[in-house]
């Protein structure tokens, strides 16, 4: 093992014209404007032997087209290797559609994603690598652990499985042990703002992140912020608004907790790094017949209409509205399914990819899609220094739920491709790698 070096970088992802911010379907919801700006932040370390670079992005969904030809890129301009490189979205809400997904195509309002942006995304994410990896400087690296207790709870149930816990991990000069870069993975989705914004943004986690640059790091230091497994995770129970002032508030309560912890990071310089990565198929999920799906479609609109009609608590009429949402897009994917239109969208998301990066005594966990943080904690039961990260390298077409969530029959359970199996084929997966890496 050689000296250790590590260097990092941003690149502004941005739309540069109107765009229609994809996550809320039934809402026209084209940009007006850019509130805070989308970044693509990536991190390069080497031990002087193996080289791993993360990358993490503003944006709904990275797709697995994209991740390969940004890797391409990169691989071909700086010798890391493709498999070494971790590409992540934080799934903003607030920002431009990425992907086409079969579940989106009777609603009229969504259109398909702008190639001009992909583009723009894919040089962004290339260029933010290229410069980190150009700045790369003598490093020590450590971690602690804070508390994202406050910023949302389980989406469904308040009370039910979450993960408050935040790695947070920091690199900074041997020399003048000024930060390099601040990385950090937390369970929740970014769903604060609602479809009534028209703002480019990047959520609570850009908030977040300035809020460390400007109380902790120092305004030039790169926040990577990674989204963990949070299908089931939700500001909604703890939201007091939809606007930007709550996006700022929750912002700041992780950013806070975020900067309590630094001072406790023992640094060190002599860390090994290790990439492992395997391709899985996953068992497709079946499908109700049409006219089922359509009885669901009918039970779920009358439940939210009720709740509507009679002023149920916010959190339930909410929640009712996206099992309505659920059941439009259960009953296009029972269509597609009938003709075969979904072999196409299996063939884009498979084989799923599990990375892991090993950094020291830590590892970084790559899965792709939107999954329960059920799967997540099943993992870091057994492995305690290993975090898993969501949104990694493509995506799934949708949720992967738990065995109860999939019975309850929810918006999770009815937005997905795949079924229970699936998360437990990734935790598997997971399992070896973690334990092949400790051999």
């Amino acid at each position: 093992m050689g000296a250790f070096t590590a260097g990092a970088a941003t690149a502004n992802i941005s739309p540069e014209g109107s765009q229609f911010l994809c996550g809320y379907p039934h809402v026209e919801r084209y940009s007006r404007g850019i509130h805070d700006p989308l970044l693509s932040s990536a991190l390069f370390l080497t031990d002087g032997q193996e080289q791993v670079m993360f990358i993490a992005n503003d944006i709904l969904f990275i797709s697995k087209a994209s991740t390969a030809r940004a890797r391409e890129r990169i691989a071909a301009e700086t010798g890391v290797l493709a498999q070494n490189i971790m590409i992540t979205a934080t799934h903003t809400h607030s920002g431009p559609i990425t992907i086409d997904y079969v579940s989106w195509e009777r609603d009229p309002v969504v259109p398909k994603a702008d190639k001009a942006y992909v583009q723009l995304l894919e040089d962004g994410i290339v260029a933010a690598a290229l410069a980190a990896h150009a700045r790369s400087q003598p490093a020590e690296i450590g971690l602690a652990i804070a508390d994202g207790t406050g910023v949302g709870t389980n989406r469904r149930n308040p009370t039910g499985p979450a993960d408050p816990q935040v790695p947070v991990l920091m690199v900074r000069s041997v020399d003048s042990h000024k930060p390099v870069a601040c990385m950090l993975v937390y369970s929740m989705h970014p769903t604060v703002l609602h479809e009534d914004s028209k703002l480019v943004s990047a959520d609570f986690p850009g908030a977040a992140r300035q809020y460390l640059q400007q109380n902790a790091l120092g305004g030039n230091c790169p926040v990577l912020y990674h989204t963990g497994p949070s299908g089931n995770q939700s500001p909604r129970h703890v939201t007091r608004g939809s606007g930007f002032a709550e996006v700022k508030r929750l912002g700041e309560v992780l950013g806070r907790a975020v900067a309590r912890v630094i001072p406790e990071i023992r640094y060190s310089s002599s860390v090994a790094l290790q990439s492992q990565q395997r391709r899985t198929d996953l068992p497709r999920k079946a499908f109700p017949s049409v006219a089922e799906a359509v009885r669901r479609l009918d039970g779920a609109w009358a439940r939210f209409e009720a709740l509507r009609k009679n002023r149920a608590p916010r959190a339930e009429t909410r929640t009712a509205e996206c099992d309505w949402f659920g059941a439009e897009e259960t009953l296009t994917l029972a269509l597609a399914d009938l003709d075969g239109r979904l072999d196409a969208q299996y063939a884009q998301c498979l084989p799923a990819e599990v990375q892991v990066i090993r950094v020291g005594a830590w590892s970084f966990v790559g899965w792709p899609g939107e999954i329960f943080v059920d799967y997540a904690l099943a993992v870091k039961n057994q492995f305690r220094d290993a975090f898993v990260l969501s949104l990694a390298n493509g995506e799934l077409g949708g949720y992967i739920v738990t065995e109860e969530a999939a019975l309850e029959g929810g918006y999770e359970a009815s937005n997905a491709l795949f079924g229970p199996p699936a998360g437990r084929l990734l935790v598997q997966v997971t399992q070896e790698l973690l334990n092949s890496a400790r051999a």
